[in-house]
């Protein structure tokens, strides 16, 4: 197992390259409104390389493309802010959606959380989910993440449509203030002796 290839049972992470990021357009479409800022945007080829760029450009931030058995790229990951005295830093998973429920989330993670606390000395993970998103609350916690705080962000889209039943399933995890719709977000995290305790 090196840093440029981590390998589990299905699935394969590699440092992300550009030719990913053009692969990501033919990534499928979540119909939840509220997983909207999940769907990969439209580019062209320029703004593709600069989103690339922009990504991949920064000390503190490694980014990985995960491929499945069949060599199809599912989705890309990022660990952002890597602090390197304190050995933590924060982690961001986009799926295909059309890949969802297929139990490659679980499989990512554990594999990849493996070689972060193994391989690259790293002591904890941090991450941030929105409380509407149960299914990715769900395998958080299954892999052994704890929420540590809980807070209201500014939500993505001021011009959800309050009919909608995505959202009104999910009323409870949203406020709304005047023009303005909030979301409560858990942070949550996971240190190297907890991960490692849960899978002995």
């Amino acid at each position: 197992m090196t840093d440029l290839e981590i390998k589990g049972k299905r699935i394969t992470i590699r440092p992300l390259k550009v030719d990913d990021v053009y692969l990501m357009r033919k990534w499928g479409f979540h119909e939840n409104p509220l997983l909207e800022d999940y769907n990969f945007p439209k580019l062209s080829d320029k703004d593709i390389k600069m989103w690339y760029r922009v990504k991949t450009n920064r000390f503190v931030n490694k980014y990985y493309g995960i491929r499945n058995e069949s060599d199809e790229l599912i989705g890309y990951m990022g660990i952002k802010n890597i602090k390197r005295i304190t050995k933590e830093s924060t982690l961001g998973l986009v799926l295909d959606p059309n890949q969802v429920d297929k139990g490659y989330g679980t499989e990512i993670l554990e594999t990849f959380l493996q070689y972060y606390f193994s391989k690259m000395k790293m002591r904890k993970m941090i991450l941030e989910v929105a409380e509407f998103n149960k299914r990715a609350y769900r395998l958080y916690e299954k892999i052994g993440f704890k929420p540590i705080g809980y807070y209201l962000d500014e939500f993505f889209d001021s011009g959800l449509d309050l009919t909608n039943p995505y959202y009104i399933i999910e009323k409870s995890s949203f406020v709304i203030k005047g023009e303005k719709i909030y979301n409560y977000i858990y942070k949550m995290t996971l240190d190297r002796k907890r991960f490692f305790k849960l899978r002995q």
